[in-house]
């Protein structure tokens, strides 16, 4: 059996990632391992619309932005959708395993 060798970029003391412009596809596997979460199709819609919003505006989207994404796939079932994907939270998995940095003071939808 291998070992997978991860160099981890830095990250802060509650394991969210110092300069999300470190992340990639592997950080988020290793990420979503860390929180007990096999990434789906699903999964990788968040991601991809995050890691997409934080390169234009340089900032994690709110969960509002995420849920309204997702509405156009899931329809009125979006926000039951994403903490189905992310039960321990947005912030707490989502943001973290997208490659965001941890998100301060703002709604988690």
């Amino acid at each position: 059996m291998s070992t997978i060798v991860l160099d981890l970029p830095p990250i802060d003391e509650e394991g969210y990632i110092v300069d999300p412009g470190e992340w990639n596809e592997v950080l988020s596997e290793y990420f979503a391992h860390v929180e007990n979460i096999h990434l789906t199709d699903g999964h990788w819609l968040v991601i991809q619309f995050m890691r997409n919003y934080y390169e234009e505006h340089q900032i994690a989207p709110d969960a509002r932005f995420v849920i309204t994404y997702l509405t156009g796939t899931f329809g009125a079932g979006a926000r039951k959708e994403l903490f189905r994907l992310f039960p321990y939270g947005y912030v707490q998995q989502a943001c973290k395993i997208a490659g965001m940095k941890r998100p301060r003071a703002w709604s988690t939808g």
